[in-house]
């Protein structure tokens, strides 16, 4: 897998996974919208590990910056 995402990219999911992660046990998120935070979250930090989101590739988006141009 060639990497898609940038560095501010991963920061901001796992920032939104802990919060949704938060949310959960605090219990201000319950049921079945919690159980949708939780996999949400889990989504995220698993793409933010691996520096790869599958629906960027889809599309043919990337936010990694681009390598410098050898002279």
């Amino acid at each position: 897998m060639k990497k898609n995402m940038g560095s501010a990219d991963r920061v901001i999911r796992l920032v939104i996974a802990a919060i949704a992660v938060f949310l959960y046990f605090n219990g201000t998120v319950t049921g079945t919208m919690g159980i949708v935070a939780l996999a949400v979250a889990a989504i995220f930090t698993l793409t933010s590990l691996v520096s790869f989101c599958p629906i960027y590739a889809l599309v043919g988006m990337s936010t990694c910056p681009r390598p410098a141009a050898k002279n």
